[in-house]
This record gives C-alpha cells, sequence and structure tokens, in this order.
C-alpha cells in the first residue's frame, strides 16, 4: 500500500498545526522584556492559583491534533510505537518551548499545568493516531485517488483549503476578505465607510474570493464533473462556519446578520461567473484564480471598515477568544499570499511534467 500521499498530507497538516498553536500561544508578540527570571523556574511551582476546567481542556484539545498528525507523519519511522512516542515527546517540547518563551511576555503567564494538559492532549492524539492509523490510511488514500487530481504537492493545496475554512471564524473580518495587511502596515482607509460607496466593493470583494476559491477547489479536483458538486459545498461550507461562529462567538440572535445585499450580490456575481470558468483550460483557469486574489486583495485594502464588524470585535468574549481571534486574523492576512505562489507553482510543474513525456 502506498501511504506516501496520506503521510504528505499529514505533514502539511502537521506543520499548519504546529504554526497555528505557536502563534495562539504567544500573542500579541509584542512587550517582550527580560525579567531575570529563569525561562523553567515555572516548572518549580505549585499548583497555579488562578485555573478554571474550561482552560484545562482548551489546552488539552489544543494539542490533540498535533500528537495525531505528528503520529500520522511519523508512520514510516521503524517500530511499532515509534511514531506515536516520538509524536508525544514532539508535543511535548514544543508545549515546553512555548510556555519558555511565555516568561518573556508581560501579557501571558507560563504554568507548569498548562504543560501537564498540552503534553497530555498530545498524547491522546498520539494514541488515537496509533489506533486508527492502520485503518485511517486506506480509506484517506482511496479517497485520494477518487477525488484529487494527480496534481504536485496536492496535499498542500487541500491544507490551504482546510486554512481558508478557519477566515470566516472571525465575525469582524468581511466574508471571504483574505489578504487585508492594513493593520499589519497601520495604513489608513482610503476613504470612510458608508454604505452607498462600501457595499459595491464588498460585493467585489465576496466575487473575487468566491471565483478564486471556486478555481482552487477545481484545480484540485479529479474532474469537472466533480468541481461543481465539490465548489459549492465547499462555499456553502464557509457560510455555515460564518453563521456559527457568529451564534457562538457573538450571540445566538447575530448567527445570520451578515447575510447582508453585498453578501447575497457578491455570491451570486462570483457563482454565475464561477460556473462557465470551471470549464476553461487549465491554465487559463489559473490565471484566474491568480487575477481574483489579486484583485480581492486589493479591495479589502480599500474597502472602508463595516461599524457592525468593529461592534461585532466588541462584543466577543475575553480570555482564548482574543488569542484565537489574532490566529484567525493572521489566517486570512497570509492566505492569498500563500495560495498564489502555489497556484503558480503548481501549475509550472504540471506544464513541465507533461512537457517531459515523451512518446514510445
Amino acid at each position: 500500500m502506498n501511504t506516501k500521499g496520506p503521510i504528505l498530507l499529514a505533514r502539511y497538516l502537521a506543520l499548519a498545526c504546529l504554526g497555528l498553536i505557536i502563534y495562539a500561544s504567544l500573542h500579541p508578540f509584542s512587550g517582550w522584556r527580560i525579567s531575570g527570571i529563569s525561562p523553567l523556574a515555572f516548572l518549580e511551582g505549585g499548583w497555579p492559583r488562578y485555573w478554571t476546567v474550561f482552560d484545562l481542556v482548551v489546552n488539552a484539545l489544543a494539542y490533540l491534533p498535533l500528537g495525531f498528525l505528528f503520529t500520522l507523519a511519523l508512520a514510516r519511522v521503524p517500530g511499532r510505537f515509534s511514531a506515536a512516542v516520538l509524536a508525544t515527546l514532539a508535543a511535548a517540547a514544543v508545549s515546553l518551548g512555548m510556555e519558555c518563551l511565555q516568561v518573556y511576555l508581560p501579557s501571558r503567564v507560563p504554568s507548569n499545568l498548562d504543560l501537564v494538559c498540552n503534553s497530555l492532549g498530545g498524547l491522546i492524539g498520539a494514541v488515537l493516531a496509533y489506533r486508527a492509523g492502520p485503518r485511517f490510511f486506506p480509506h484517506l488514500i482511496e479517497w485520494q485517488h477518487r477525488l484529487l487530481a494527480p496534481l504536485p504537492h496536492a496535499e498542500l493545496g487541500l491544507t490551504l483549503l482546510g486554512l481558508w475554512l478557519l477566515i470566516p471564524l472571525s465575525p469582524e473580518i468581511l466574508l471571504f476578505g483574505a489578504g487585508d495587511v492594513r493593520e499589519v502596515f497601520d495604513l489608513a482607509g482610503a476613504m470612510p465607510f458608508s454604505p452607498g460607496s462600501s457595499a459595491p466593493m464588498e460585493t467585489a470583494v465576496i466575487a473575487c474570493n468566491t471565483v478564486a476559491v471556486g478555481l482552487l477547489v477545481r484545480w484540485l479536483a479529479a474532474n469537472t464533473r466533480l468541481a461543481y458538486s465539490l465548489a459549492p459545498i465547499f462555499l456553502a461550507l464557509g457560510l455555515a462556519v460564518r453563521s456559527l461562529a457568529a451564534a457562538v462567538l457573538v450571540s445566538p440572535e447575530q448567527a445570520f446578520s451578515w447575510w447582508t445585499p453585498p453578501v447575497q450580490n457578491g455570491l451570486l456575481a462570483g457563482g454565475l461567473f464561477l460556473l462557465p470558468a470551471l470549464f476553461l483550460p487549465a491554465g487559463l483557469r489559473i490565471v484566474l484564480a491568480a487575477l481574483a486574489l489579486m484583485c480581492g486583495t486589493v479591495l479589502v485594502n480599500i474597502t472602508p471598515p463595516n461599524p457592525y464588524s468593529i461592534a461585532a470585535l466588541a462584543s466577543w468574549r475575553q480570555g482564548h477568544f482574543l488569542n484565537f481571534n489574532g490566529l484567525t486574523r493572521l489566517i486570512s492576512i497570509l492566505w492569498p499570499f500563500l495560495v498564489l505562489p502555489f497556484l503558480m507553482f503548481s501549475n509550472r510543474r504540471t506544464t513541465e511534467n507533461q512537457a517531459t513525456v515523451l512518446p514510445d
């Protein structure tokens, strides 16, 4: 059984999960200081004074996927239990490193209890992967052969699509509005918000990103017929994530408050353009996807912030959700700048492979 594809996918997902954990652990990356305290001093402390069951569960669950993916990624390591043991140790080492670095952040408090919960979560994930791996790989291989096109690093494309589903989780981010770098570079908006001028721009942002995501799904799908099913399903999943996030993080009454005329018009315009675009030749689809990404990124950076988005952010709960918000914003900023080189590189590699095929 050839497990190269699933293992490669597990490695990409493990790296993505590791990056998310590092960002969430060290956010907001400001106020670094050297206090003269040993980075390992927190290990000598007793039971933390302030803790909640919610914190314990979150810290364990955060590292469970890491232990699971590390185990799958190390599946080829010799030894029956080697992958699970190494994955557990790696998860514990990551947690220890994050807690040590938090000593230098005044906004974070390192904790030996967090280290224990993180390590326990990594262990649980490793055990689950060890138990499920032998049954998981055959189904994943079959699914990959049926749904995915034989592209170089298609597993990376799947990882990028998975990261895209985190973007709608932030209620204050414009729907599908990836690539907004104004906060990073402290740039002011081009114009003040007004419903008359902002609505067309929001519509264009949503339409461009709808086309880009749909064409990315088509690029990864095994055929056009399959893409016609997967693209709407994936976009609908993004909308479901948006509603769930608004209901949980803001209030149940706000679950569908994002469903505004600009959103409806943007989805309609993007869908009408996407349906025929799925039948275009591969090279032209890649060009259109790249153009849609770039146009959507430019437009989201000149679209005035919506007052509703600011109000939604203000109503977020405190604690872990603030770190989660910073994480989703980082993904939304980086996503188009990660997808664009993937599309260009994947298209070039595919063209090169086709050009080097010689007749018998």
